[in-house]
């Protein structure tokens, strides 16, 4: 039992950062609340699609450079050769170093491109340009956190990324106020407001950089003494290192690039697609003084953008970073089996990988689509039914976005590279022709963004399932890991409606009702996986505290003792 604890060591590393990355989203959601309230939707538009546009610069320059960092230390770290590395440390920082600074030059003085040729915006120039530099402090920030990740500890990059999005919260709202209130007279007053974001973007990547900076110097002297006692006498060449660093990070590099590249040829295809077509009665709802018959206006492409990037997608992104931080501590744990040569282990760390996702995965999309419309009220008040319906529609995506984003890590894990950039590639082309037809010649409208998202994220999971069986000689477990969590989650969905229902009634107070809901929802849902069978006690010993947790639930006698 401790063997097999110690072998699953990665949802322990996984969930440290998953509680992290759910704390970032959530403060991501606060924040945005008094954001939308201060640039309304139409600015919210404008700062959506500039962080699209620095999110594929990031990916382009070094977003991969922590999962290529720790995939590398990890292997050396595994037979304790601790001289290389360092020497894949310090390579690693002379690469962010130009590659950021490059990445950083490209996006500043391109900004008038991405915003007039690609986006027809030009109101995006301002929150572009300030958005720039952060690309060369992620840069730097990429290595350290890959750097521990591939030591197997998680809690430099947790802390920092929760010191980034504080900052990053209180700078934003306050920037955004201070900028919007400065130039109201200004005809382009929201271009300001969304500069405001993204200067908080800046400064809170800065912050959490000095905190990793700090870490690694308090650091540096267990890594001398690790130096010192390693008796390896083979050392890889800096030449070397940079040749593996290249190869490993190409694949990677293209992989997220076709992941993420759809969100920005969705605002790309949307805002010229329907510059050119008549306002449809699923929006007319949303903008004021807007009769049906008449074009899209830049303020509408815009305030739609806003509602389906601020809304929709933030909400149903809080739930997959449970799937991120697994991904990233599983990288790690599969490449160190990988060197060992021991496959049963990768299979049984995938089992746990993907078992993990979807129990947590299914039930939140159920939750967000059964309380689609009360948790928008309580998070925005004033939100209308439009807002709901792209995230009840858009809810599976949850469950698609994690598993994918989990099996594409476990790819990655086994050296298989260039197979997600294949089964990306092959999902973007689909999904680009989708998207195209829905906004070219049907009505849809946000609605066609939102199905493109949901198709995209399926089609990945597909074919990386395939691709897993074929190279894992791996088959996945279906009862445990889809039915039941999916029978549970119904289950709890009927129940939730009917509390948030009954208590809005008795109380009139929508958020009373909602987070009273959404507390029960959690009851609920893991009083029937554990009733089914859908989790065992020797699964549950391997999550964080899993100890206490068994121990209250034989308490409670929902496990039997």
């Amino acid at each position: 039992m401790a063997k097999e604890r110690k072998e699953n060591q990665f949802l322990i590393q996984g969930s440290i950062l998953a509680i992290a990355s759910l704390i970032v989203r959530v403060i991501g959601l606060l924040y945005r609340i008094p954001m939308t309230r201060i640039i309304g939707d139409e600015g919210m538009g404008l700062y959506s699609i500039a962080y699209e546009l620095y999110g594929l610069a990031l990916i382009l320059s070094s977003y991969s450079l922590p999962l290529a960092v720790s995939k590398l230390v990890a292997a050396k770290a595994i037979n304790r050769e601790y001289k290389n590395t360092y020497r894949i440390f310090i390579s690693a920082m002379g690469f962010a170093i130009i590659i950021g600074l490059a990445s950083f030059l490209i996006l500043f003085f391109g900004a008038d491109f991405f915003a007039n040729v690609v986006n027809n915006d030009p109101n995006l120039i301002l929150p572009i340009r300030i958005l720039a530099p952060t690309l060369f402090v992620f840069a730097i920030m990429g290595v350290l956190r890959g750097f521990y990740q591939g030591k197997n500890t998680m809690i430099p990059t947790a802390v920092s990324q929760v010191i980034e999005q504080i900052i990053n919260a209180l700078v934003s709202v306050g920037a955004a106020y201070y900028l919007m209130k400065s130039y109201s007279a200004s005809i382009n007053v929201e271009a300001y407001g969304a500069a405001g974001g993204t200067l908080g973007t800046l400064v809170g990547a800065l912050a959490g950089l000095l905190f990793l900076m700090f870490d690694y110097a308090a650091y540096r002297p267990v890594l001398r003494r690790q130096i010192k006692a390693d008796r390896n006498t083979y050392l890889d060449s800096y030449k070397d290192i940079f040749k593996m660093l290249v190869i490993t990070i190409s694949p990677i590099i293209l992989s997220q690039t076709v992941y993420h590249i759809s969100g920005v040829i969705d605002n790309a295809m949307f805002s010229n697609i329907m510059a050119t077509k008549e306002v449809t009665y699923f929006d007319n709802t949303v903008f004021k003084n807007t009769a049906l018959g008449s074009l899209y206006s830049v303020e509408n492409i815009r305030e739609l953008i806003g509602i389906y990037n601020n809304k929709y997608r933030n909400l149903s992104n809080v739930p997959v970073a449970i799937a991120s931080a697994i991904g990233a501590a599983i990288v790690t744990s599969i490449t160190a089996a990988k060197v060992r040569g021991m496959d049963g282990l990768i299979r049984n760390k995938t089992h746990m990988a993907i078992k993990f996702n979807m129990i947590i995965a299914i039930p939140s999309a159920v939750g967000m689509g059964v309380l689609a419309y009360p948790i928008l009220e309580m998070l925005f008040p004033g939100a209308n039914q439009l807002d709901a319906n792209y995230l009840s529609l858009g809810a599976i995506a949850i469950v698609f976005y994690s598993l994918s984003t989990v099996t594409t890590a476990i790819l990655q894990g086994i050296n298989k590279l260039k197979v997600p950039v294949i089964n990306s590639a092959i999902s973007l082309s689909f999904h680009v022709a989708l998207v195209f037809f829905l906004l070219k010649f049907t009505p849809l409208s946000g609605y066609s963004l939102v199905i493109g998202n949901v198709t995209f994220a399926l089609v990945v999971s597909i074919l990386n399932w395939i691709s897993i069986e074929k190279y894992l000689e791996y088959k996945q477990e279906i009862t445990k890991t889809f039915i039941i969590p999916t029978v549970s989650a119904g289950l709890m969905g009927i129940v939730v409606y009917f509390i948030h229902f009954g208590l809005h009634k008795w109380t009139g107070s929508n958020t009373f009702a909602t987070i009273v809901a959404m507390l029960a929802a959690v009851i609920v849902y893991f009083t029937l996986l554990i009733l089914m069978k859908g989790a065992t006690e020797e699964e549950l010993e391997n999550l964080p505290k899993g100890e206490v947790i068994i121990r209250f639930l034989k308490w409670a006698h929902i496990l039997k003792r």
